[in-house]
């Protein structure tokens, strides 16, 4: 038994020396953040677990053992990257367990780290509270080229404010199986900086740290770590092909390694992130963050390439402190790693006798003055200066706006939560006065709330997405305001062969015309709303009495038209094949369904119309405005230097809401009536917490 233990440790150890992966997928890179629990004294901790896979991506058998305290986060938009060439994917969960760890972990069948960390519960500064284990970022998997020298920087804070030294992982302290030692890495202890000298040759590393923190009064030669936390990183050496300096660098608003983002409940935090590379263009942006980070697609213009990335703070049992990497790879080149912290600000509960109702356009607070110990009312303000906060001898009241005075409107989970914040604003710029910071939020469940405790309303679709218009506008190919996606067009869906032979062989009429392009536009302002385009019909009369489908839950309806992909939300625009068209004239008529649709999740996406599996889930992920008729003028089919469509205004006679509109170029569009939708969203009245304290302001 002894050796059948021995022999599977050499193995894992002999993974990790190799220069390529041994089994189908491997450590990438690994790190365990702790958060001592008060009730055990210390001596249990929840440890926070991010792993770096290589693909396939493993599962999460083995992580979790029956009657545990352990979650698993899982994700429909997991961490992935390309870089290096067997990509990769993150696995993260918590569990609680001892302070004093050390253990083989399996994830999947495939992927096995052995973990140590000491987290003592002394704390030799302040003996009445348990000490904090530093707290370290994971990069995604690091690059480097032979003989080119390269530094990694990696970020590591202390909430105690104790000194953090990083060093490699020794065996002989039993903090590893086998601890690789290349003489081509340095470690720079007191700036957590890895150096690689370029003097290897091609080929994947391991390497195993440990990140510790030290009192800070004596010197860190004479002194024993308050804990000791484990940081394993992968580094891919590849053969040089161009010069050691042309790597992507960061620009624009990219914030600065080391930030910290102060988070809120329920705040929105948004991060734009920018490489410039000349060389080579970058192929992605990879990142590794907290559970629940969304990333809109990789955006390149040029020599420059952007990302934006949003994390909403939702109730959650996350450490205060998340770390959130990304760098940009491109073909043979990576920039420098690059993070920052988002720090989960802690509130302590409202003050007794606090009121916040919620009612369907306005929140009401109400306040006791006698909770607000030295604090000057006067100097009290929601997010906007323009609402008043008003007060007498007993009490601070103010009446929030669901849709102004700086009202946010934030996704968390199942539920559209409006948040604004009552806070001090002075302009002194040193005060002894405390200060008040208090979050206040409504919440939306996306499902019916039954029962005498709840209100059941929701906010009018002209609250959450505005004064909603849609028009439909034509266009010949390459023409119009998305000429420069439609001129090269992408199309959504390929066109299957037994179209494009009838296409070729249709007769063409030297007077009409090929192709048209049909644009489906709204105006609402409301980010992440998504324009969904139901059926759309075509006819030669106005009154739409003998019509063809010509698109059905914005799918081809098996005549040739195509989706052309943009990079709007609220645009969408469809390549009509003409020569499938039975009109006998000239012109046409179009009519179309129409409606917005915005998820709950940030990460996620309004359900896909032609997949009936996807759109089968709308009523629990998103939520909808009532669908609108839209029809066109007379459309001409033929070439002409003047506009495509005559401005007649017919108004439509389906038992929908109705918006008529003229087609391209100039066109109008007017609102009318809608259906009621099916669809009841409950109001649960809820708030949040409040900070109440004094402090130095600056």
């Amino acid at each position: 038994m002894l050796i059948r233990v021995f022999l599977g440790h050499l193995v894992v150890a002999l993974g990790l020396l190799l220069p390529y992966p041994v089994c189908e997928a491997t450590t990438l890179g690994a790190v365990v953040n702790v958060v001592p629990l008060e009730k055990s004294g210390g001596n249990m901790v929840r440890a926070h677990y991010t792993v770096i896979s290589a693909l396939p991506c493993p599962t999460f058998s083995g992580v979790c053992q029956t009657g545990e305290d352990c979650v698993v986060h899982t994700t429909s938009l997991p961490y992935t990257g390309q870089k290096p060439a067997s990509g990769w994917c993150v696995r993260q969960w918590q569990r609680t367990i001892p302070s004093n760890y050390r253990a083989n972990v399996n994830l999947g069948s495939n992927v096995n780290v052995f973990l140590f960390l000491w987290a003592g519960p002394s704390n030799q500064s302040n003996p009445l509270r348990l000490n904090q284990p530093p707290y370290c970022s994971l990069p995604p998997p690091l690059r480097a080229r032979v003989n080119c020298l390269h530094h990694f920087p990696l970020t590591v804070k202390d909430l105690d404010g104790d000194t953090v030294l990083c060093r490699f992982a020794q065996a002989d302290l039993g903090e590893c199986l086998d601890c690789p030692q290349y003489n081509f890495l340095k470690m720079e202890e007191e700036t957590c900086t890895l150096l690689y000298n370029g003097k290897s040759s091609a080929g994947q590393y391991s390497v195993q740290l440990m990140v510790e923190d030290f009192p800070r009064q004596t010197q860190t030669n004479k002194r024993k770590a308050l804990s000791s936390i484990p940081l394993h990183l992968s580094l891919t050496v590849e053969e040089a092909s161009s010069s050691c300096t042309a790597e992507p660098v960061t620009t624009g608003l990219t914030p600065t390694g080391g930030a910290t983002i102060y988070v809120l409940p329920y705040e929105q935090i948004n991060v734009s992130v920018t490489f410039h590379s000349d060389l080579e263009s970058v192929s992605e942006i990879v990142v590794v963050g907290p559970p629940g980070l969304f990333r809109t697609a990789l955006d390149t213009k040029g020599s420059l390439a952007t990302m934006n990335l949003t994390w909403i703070r939702s109730p959650n049992n996350l450490p205060p402190l998340l770390p959130l990497c990304f760098l940009a790879n491109t073909n043979s080149l990576q920039s420098e790693p690059r993070c920052v912290w988002l720090y989960q600000r802690q509130m302590e509960t409202f003050p007794t006798g606090t009121e916040l109702t919620c009612g369907k356009t306005e929140m009401h607070l109400v306040l006791p003055i006698s909770t607000l110990k030295n604090l000057i009312v006067s100097e009290l303000q929601l997010n906007h200066p323009s609402c008043s906060v008003t007060s007498n001898s007993t009490h601070v009241m103010a009446s929030i706006s669901l849709t102004g005075c700086g009202t946010k409107r934030v996704h968390s989970g199942s539920e559209m939560v409006y948040t604004n914040t009552l806070r001090s604003v002075r302009n002194t710029v040193i005060s002894r006065q405390p200060t008040l910071i208090m979050p206040i939020a409504c919440r939306f469940p996306g499902v019916e709330t039954k029962g005498p405790r709840y209100a059941i309303n929701m906010p009018s679709e002209q609250e959450t997405f505005g004064l909603v218009k849609f028009w439909l506008e034509f266009y010949r190919p390459g023409e119009g305001p998305m000429a420069n996606r439609t001129k090269i067009p992408k199309f959504r869906h390929l066109l299957p062969s037994s179209q494009r032979v009838r296409r070729e062989t249709s007769v063409r009429t030297a007077s009409r015309l090929d192709t048209l392009d049909l644009h489906v536009f709204s105006n609402t302002s409301l980010d992440r709303a998504e324009l969904m385009v139901g059926k759309c019909m075509e006819s030669e009369t106005e009154d739409m009495a003998d019509s063809l489908c010509i698109l059905d839950q914005g799918c081809s309806a098996g005549n040739g038209t195509l989706e052309i992909l943009t990079s709007t939300s609220t645009v969408r625009v469809f390549r009509i094949n003409l020569s499938t068209i039975k009109t006998k004239g000239t012109m046409m008529y179009v009519e179309c369904t129409v409606y917005l649709c915005v998820t709950t999740r940030p990460s996620q996406k309004c359900p896909d119309q032609c997949d009936r599996a996807s759109s089968n889930q709308v009523m629990v992920d998103s939520v909808l405005t009532r669908s609108y008729t839209v029809r066109s003028g007379s459309v001409s089919l033929v070439p002409t230097t003047a506009a495509l469509a005559t401005t007649t205004v017919v108004p439509a006679t389906t038992p929908t809401g109705t918006i008529s509109t003229t087609a391209a170029p100039t066109t109008t569009a007017s609102n009318a009536p809608a259906e009621d939708s099916n669809m009841t969203v409950g109001v649960v009245l809820a708030v949040i917490h409040v900070l109440l304290q004094g402090l130095l302001h600056h």
